[in-house]
């Protein structure tokens, strides 16, 4: 059977040589050639051995999300439509900004966790994403965007998973990108500059933390259970007690010391003083910083984004506590490429209710 180098991190890649009675540093060989130069035939892979490249083209390819269409917005971010397959497409956005370059990568054909504001969740859920096809984002951006694979002159020096899906519902195939991400033979990024955004998948967080730590975001948007419960239903779950909790256990194990907490803007639903105040006590014992996301309307919502006077009002609140707080500037709303505005294309929207995440019962996730 061929396999696919992008599936497998330096463990499966050792793993691989070795079965082929090849000696470990081929891998690394591999690896480089792979990600850090993002070559996507053996025989460009100059140092290995002909007898080995014959080898990996019989039995190995290199095959990444195949490039649909690349759309460049008027601010200067590009949106880019992956095909993986059978109908279905993954969108990854590249956001320009004068001392960084941030890659917002996909983790899921779709979503099931249905956030009443997320326009992404409301296509339905197909399936989860292979390795290949979430570092693939990364290598293809690499090689569309003609950077290197370290952040160099309008190169891509931040990955978020902020993209389509839950990252935590996909956890074997993310941590095993996040390992390529993080390895100096292939991406070289630091702990630091590698995001993870979960909506509180509470027992994943916690693995995450033991297996591989990188900066976390969680998708708060409401500062008691009764709200939450109806604008993120996996709080119904995993409520804010346990999700704070989880937050603080987290932070032992983090390469940051405070996490970020998303807190999406809805007009009369969620960005009243009262609702401020009460987030400064709900997070009273997580050190933080808050991230306020204007709303950006999608067909049939029934949510208005909330005005630039009460956004600023809100953060004055939160800052005047001593909070860190930033209200995200909207990127790419033109080519729909902004927060919540993800929806690619998932051809079999009625796997929603037969999806998990890792760790949850399936009847336990249903409202």
């Amino acid at each position: 059977m061929t396999v696919n180098l992008l599936n497998l991190d330096a463990a499966g890649l050792n793993d691989l040589f070795a079965r082929m009675g090849e000696k470990p540093f081929r891998a690394k060989q591999v690896l480089r050639w792979l990600h850090r130069f993002g070559k996507g035939d053996f025989y460009a892979m100059t140092d290995l051995a002909r007898s080995l490249r014959m080898k990996l083209e019989a039995s190995a390819c290199i095959q990444p999300p195949q490039l649909f269409s690349d759309k460049l917005s008027e601010d200067g971010t590009r949106k880019f439509l992956f095909d993986v397959g059978a109908g279905n497409f993954i969108e990854t956005v590249f956001i320009p900004e004068t001392d960084r370059g941030t890659l917002c990568v996909s983790t899921q054909a779709g979503c099931a966790l249905d956030c009443s504001f997320c326009s992404t969740g409301k296509q339905g859920f197909n399936r989860n994403l292979t390795v290949a096809e979430i570092i693939g984002q990364l290598w293809q951006a690499c090689r569309i965007l003609d950077c290197d694979s370290h952040g160099g002159e309008r190169g891509i020096s931040n990955v978020v998973l902020m993209g389509m899906g839950e990252p935590l519902a996909n956890f074997d195939n993310v941590v095993a990108a996040l390992r390529l991400m993080l390895d100096d033979n292939a991406y070289g990024l630091s702990r630091r500059r590698v995001t993870v955004s979960t909506s509180g998948v509470v027992p994943a967080m916690d693995q995450l933390g033991e297996e591989c730590p990188v900066a976390l975001a969680v998708s708060l948007h409401a500062p008691n259970d009764e709200l939450r419960d109806r604008l993120v239903p996996i709080n119904r779950k995993y409520p804010l007690a346990d999700l704070m909790a989880a937050c603080r256990r987290y932070l032992a194990k983090a390469p940051r010391d405070f996490i970020t907490f998303e807190y999406v803007m809805l007009d009369g639903i969620n960005d009243r003083n009262v609702d401020a105040n009460e987030l400064l006590g709900l997070t009273r014992d997580v050190p933080c910083k808050f991230n306020l996301i204007p709303f950006n309307p999608f067909p049939h919502s029934g949510f208005r984004r909330s005005t630039a006077v009460r956004m600023r009002h809100f953060a004055d609140i939160l800052m005047a506590a001593g909070t860190v707080t930033t209200i995200r500037r909207t990127r790419g709303e033109d080519i729909d490429a902004a927060c919540g505005q993800l929806v690619g294309q998932v051809l079999d929207r009625s796997k929603r209710a037969s999806f998990a995440p890792k760790s949850i019962p399936i009847a336990e996730l249903a409202p």
